[in-house]
């Protein structure tokens, strides 16, 4: 059986990041584990004024260039809008979600009293006998039942309006040891390659002073990455993230293929690669033998937002993709990862002034 082996360390890693809970406003036990891990491999570790946390890496040279490394924390999930009278809890969603992939699904509610386990609800078929079934379910329409017998009761255990509710998924690797199926890898990828990358790169001397980490509030408009590009100032910007796959069905015309290397977006809604990143990025792939594919998206990631910000500042993303993200269950393959990190140690090694200089410029 082929025995495609990740190490242990790495997969402990996508584990840890992945099985953590948090979504858009509320990252604060992620920013923990970054804030941690991040400590030891930079000189600095700041965070912006909505909780976005990076890693600095000075350079001696005062004129070398600013290059910015951004995942982001947050993952898709829920807000509490109301506690209906038989104890249930009227929700809005935090971030995109289908409207048919969130029933009967366990999450986590979040509370200021402690975190208790909780399911969204559903009809079971029995009570649709005779009905044209559930034609067009909206998420506001579901309910989630955390087993409380009335409002006062769920009061009492310090359930409120505001509260959060996250998926609760084991992370865990497919048969044949090539894929992992976990929640939230938009973006706990990001988180993971960021740590990853910076510990590769510990003893490295890089032409550029490197500012690394995640920002926040991603999945609800690219809100966390603009106090952070304003603090951070940086002259090039990567966002490291996730995108849907494409591939169940056919590849033919279709952007996002599991086991095809790291994306190479050139287009989406928000951002339009600029030709001298794409050319950098395409060298530093080819020279280094990183599997890439192109990928065309319909979603935007914090790179959208960043390149408008300041002055100005060049963007892109190094990402992977993952079949059914936002959902309970992603499926992405490790090899693309392996693919992703090394594609950017490569371009944050190969990053010197005239590089920096050449891309900004466009000439």
């Amino acid at each position: 059986m082929p025995n495609n082996h990740m190490e242990d360390k790495t997969f402990q890693r996508i584990k840890e990041l992945t099985e953590l809970q948090g979504t858009s406003g509320f990252e604060h036990d992620i920013r923990a584990y970054m804030k941690e891990e991040m400590r030891p491999l930079v000189d600095d570790v700041e965070q912006d004024g909505l909780g976005g946390i990076f890693g600095i890496r000075k350079n001696e040279d005062t004129t070398a260039p600013r290059v910015m490394v951004a995942a982001h924390m947050d993952e898709v999930g829920f807000m509490v809008t109301q506690i209906t009278d038989r104890g249930l809890f009227e929700v809005t969603p935090l971030g995109g979600w289908n409207p048919y992939v969130v029933s009967a699904q366990r999450f986590t509610l979040k509370t200021a009293k402690g975190n208790y386990p909780c399911i969204s609800s559903s009809v079971p078929p029995h009570l649709l006998r005779g009905e044209a079934g559930q034609k067009s379910v909206q998420v506001t329409d579901i309910l989630f039942d955390a087993g409380f017998e009335d409002k006062e009761e769920a009061q009492s255990y310090g359930v409120r309006p505001g509260d959060t509710l996250v998926p609760e998924v084991e992370t865990i690797k497919t048969a044949n040891g090539k894929n992992i199926i976990a929640k939230s890898w938009d973006n706990r990828y990001g988180c993971t390659v960021v740590l990853e990358a910076l510990e590769a790169l510990k003893n490295e001397n890089l032409e550029h002073t490197l500012i690394a980490g995640a920002d926040v509030q991603e999945e609800v408009g690219l809100r966390g990455v603009k106090p952070a590009v304003t603090q951070f100032d940086p002259d090039l910007f990567f966002a490291v993230d996730c995108s849907a796959a494409d591939d169940t069905k056919t590849k033919k015309g279709t952007f996002g293929h599991l086991g095809e290397g790291t994306l190479l977006r050139i287009y989406d809604p928000g951002l339009i690669m600029l030709p001298r990143l794409k050319e950098y990025l395409l060298d530093t792939a080819e020279t280094h033998n990183i599997p890439y594919q192109y990928f065309v998206s319909k979603g935007g990631t914090d790179a959208g937002s960043a390149h408008t910000a300041n002055q100005g500042i060049p963007s892109s993303v190094i990402g992977v993709c993952g079949r059914y993200i936002h959902t309970h269950q992603t499926m992405f393959n490790i090899a693309d990862f392996e693919a992703a990190r090394e594609m950017l140690i490569q371009v944050l090694k190969g990053l010197d002034k005239s590089t920096v200089e050449t891309i900004v410029q466009g000439k």
